[in-house]
């Protein structure tokens, strides 16, 4: 009797895909050709694909179909920097296996989960309804950074093309220890700011002939800090602010402080938007001290995609379902976590789900992951896909 090879293990593609991305230093906001290779080989796939370059970004935007129904895969080739090389087990940007986990930048935020639906996008694209479907990728060099100019153009632009995406499925890190254990369906906004309060400078010994601003500005920070903000619910975490820095400049200690600057982030529900919020908060400090100039910076503004009635055009649904059949288990739904740019694609009418490997060791020295959590989130990209593109 005749011994025949083994059979190759399709899922293994993606982590192939993984190390070629890995392998590029694509440092924020810098490609290092990660979309170039993603072109080439969604090309291969009967995409069409355009590359965008916007103030030192490069983004991606490919498009396979031409259906009714918009599904896109959302995601960022830039990684933030390696940190001391010194403390890593292997070069950071030299991908290696060892005792089954993948290291390197990237391993977990987020070019395995490119290379999962790249790897998925392979195994599906014969079996998909180009005419039920257009599937998308967007994909941006520029989200660990200011995000000015990746994911949100690209929102801007495919509004510009009277695009509406229905569905955005992102490959972020959502999990918590395994893949599919927790997927996001929104984040909280951030909204950071500054507040400049000034009293009066003068001799500690003769207070009554001065103002101290930090006095001053206690007031103010009690009142931020003690505001009855909404306490959330059960999917999703109340709003809450925290101080920041406090600086009065040089110090003296005979020297009572004329002014005093505050830095502070708010974390707020999507029951705020920045607007709203930023007027309440002015109230508030306004209130202690009709004089405080306020400024705010680096909004992020909140989403929550809530399930639909109608399962069969549920991404939440959907998700669940291909996480069930890949793990035997449903998934914890959160809204937990920092911003993402899921937030330029969530609208009433596009439900965003993040979808991704563990996120333990992102942006650590030593970033690593399981190699059974990269074929299992193939595995669900898979089952994502041939559900919703399917015939």
């Amino acid at each position: 009797m005749s011994i025949q090879p083994l059979p190759s293990i399709a899922p293994a593609r993606s982590i192939h895909f993984a190390e070629v991305l890995m392998a590029r230093a694509s440092i924020t906001p810098v490609d290092a050709g990660c979309q170039s290779y993603l072109i080439y080989k969604l090309e291969q796939l009967g995409f069409a694909c355009e590359k965008h370059s916007i103030n030192g970004v490069n983004n991606l935007i490919a498009r396979w179909g031409q259906g009714p129904i918009n599904f896109a895969f959302s995601g960022h080739t830039d990684v933030v920097p390696p940190g001391p090389l010194d403390k890593w087990k292997s070069p950071p940007f030299s991908p290696l296996i060892s005792e089954n986990k993948l290291y390197g930048r990237g391993a977990a935020d987020m070019k395995t989960g490119i290379a999962a639906m790249l790897a998925a996008t392979e195994r599906t694209v014969a079996s998909l309804d180009n005419s039920k479907v257009s599937f998308w990728w967007l994909i941006t060099s520029d989200e660990e950074g200011e995000a000015e100019w990746g994911s949100k153009w690209i929102a801007e632009h495919l509004a510009s093309q009277n695009v509406k995406l229905d569905m955005c499925l992102v490959g972020e890190p959502s999990a918590s220890t395994k893949t599919g254990d927790t997927i996001k369906i929104g984040r909280r906004g951030s909204l950071s700011g500054t507040i400049h309060i000034v009293g009066k400078q003068g001799h500690v010994a003769y207070p009554k002939t001065a103002v101290n601003a930090i006095h001053k500005a206690s007031r103010v920070i009690n009142a931020l800090t003690q505001y009855p903000f909404d306490k959330g619910s059960d999917d999703f975490p109340g709003t809450t602010l925290q101080i920041t820095h406090m600086d009065t400049g040089s110090f003296t200690d005979n020297i009572v402080p004329s002014a005093v600057r505050i830095e502070f982030n708010a974390r707020y529900s999507w029951q705020y938007d920045q607007q709203s919020l930023s007027a309440l908060l002015c109230s508030i400090i306004n209130s202690v001290d009709t004089k405080a100039e306020v400024s705010f910076s680096r909004p992020c503004e909140a989403y929550l995609s809530k399930p639909k009635s109608n399962a069969d055009s549920c991404l939440i649904a959907c998700v669940e379902k291909a996480i069930k059949g890949a793990t035997g288990r449903y998934p914890v739904i959160s809204t937990s976590g920092g911003t993402s740019d899921g937030r330029f694609f969530a609208s009433e009418h596009t439900q965003v789900v993040e979808v991704g490997v563990p996120n333990t060791t992102i942006h650590q020295v030593n970033e690593h992951i399981h190699v059974s959590d990269l074929l299992t989130l193939e595995d669900i990209y898979t089952d994502i896909l041939s559900d919703i593109c399917g015939s």
